[in-house]
């Protein structure tokens, strides 16, 4: 009786492992539409909406992260205004303190 009780739980396990395979890519494509708020701010309109596009697309995404991986980041995210604030006057301190010629 057990022997007959083991098999109907493999059988049932294996569906739901099939099952859940084939839902991986949709799943993953919803997870991406709803970060694409997140990616916009980060990224700007254009870089955010191209990672959301690509990551959206099942195959795509998934071989786009696996590289990014070890590549880094394909689309930058945008310069934040603080860092932009910071590089701006380290460039106005160094030019302040460049001896004039002459």
């Amino acid at each position: 009786m057990t022997g007959v009780f083991r098999r109907i739980i493999q059988a049932g396990s294996a569906r739901l492992a099939v099952k859940a395979a084939k839902s991986i890519p949709l799943v993953g494509s919803a997870v991406a539409v709803g970060l694409v708020g997140y990616e916009v701010k980060k990224k700007g309109l254009i870089k955010g909406l191209v990672n959301t596009a690509l990551d959206a697309t099942p195959f795509v995404g998934f071989t786009k992260n696996a590289i990014e991986l070890f590549t880094g980041d394909w689309l930058p995210d945008k310069v934040s205004e603080r860092a932009h604030a910071a590089k701006v006057e380290l460039l106005r301190r160094n030019t302040q303190q460049m001896p004039t010629s002459g």
